[in-house]
């Protein structure tokens, strides 16, 4: 086996485990709370041209194969997603509780991360087509100088609500250990789903996701 597969082998699993804990409520050790910027984590099936994809026709999915499709971690035991309060760009907050009853989806992210990127033009479409229909998208950046992220949205003219976290207390209090993490709430504000990696969020199967969870 090539050191560079085994590195990313090694990499995916360490992410998976960590995912998976945090799903389940296990606890996490002390060194991983103290955990440094998170991994890039590699896609879980390279998806070419992602930015440029658009929903595939066809009627929806059920929910369960549109979240395999999504090659989504699933909770083994419902969980609750802990409520946070984040600040804005533009100097307001977003608190999550407030979006009870919906739909909500959870990315973090970062500017210096290019599967981030990559995904987001997806994620506006997602957005713009869902959001008045019992979706909220949240992006929670965890750039260190936040004062990186306004002239980005400007430049890329995203839309939805992003979350300002330099210091990562929030993405560790999600156990997040790679780049980009996906979290799906329910709306009854448990965790649904985790996603590791960057996602075709403007295909069928992510669209039946969101459709089917806000029923």
């Amino acid at each position: 086996m090539r050191p560079l597969v085994a590195v990313v082998i090694v990499l995916a699993l360490v992410i998976a485990a960590a995912a998976v804990g945090f799903l389940t409520g296990q606890p996490r050790h002390d060194a991983d709370a103290s955990a440094s910027s998170p991994a890039v984590a590699p896609p879980a099936s390279p998806p070419p041209a992602m930015a440029s994809a658009r929903p595939r026709p066809g009627k929806l999915l059920p929910l369960a194969d549109a979240m395999k499709e999504l090659e989504l971690i699933r909770p083994s035991r419902a969980k609750l997603a802990d409520d946070f309060t984040v600040k804005t760009p533009g100097g307001g907050t977003f608190r999550l509780s407030e979006h009870r009853g919906r739909v909500v989806m959870i990315n973090f992210w970062a500017t210096w991360c290019p599967p981030c990127l990559e995904e987001m033009p997806a994620m506006e479409r997602l957005h713009r087509q869902h959001k008045d229909a019992g979706f909220t998208l949240v992006a929670i950046s965890v750039d260190t100088d936040p004062a990186k992220v306004g002239p980005f949205l400007t430049s890329h003219k995203l839309t939805f609500p992003i979350g300002l976290d330099p210091r990562m207390d929030l993405a560790n209090a999600y156990a997040v250990r790679a780049l980009p993490s996906s979290f799906i709430v329910g709306r009854d504000g448990g965790l649904a789903a985790l996603a590791i990696g960057p996602r075709h969020w403007d295909s069928n199967a992510a669209h039946s996701l969101v459709e089917g969870m806000a029923r």
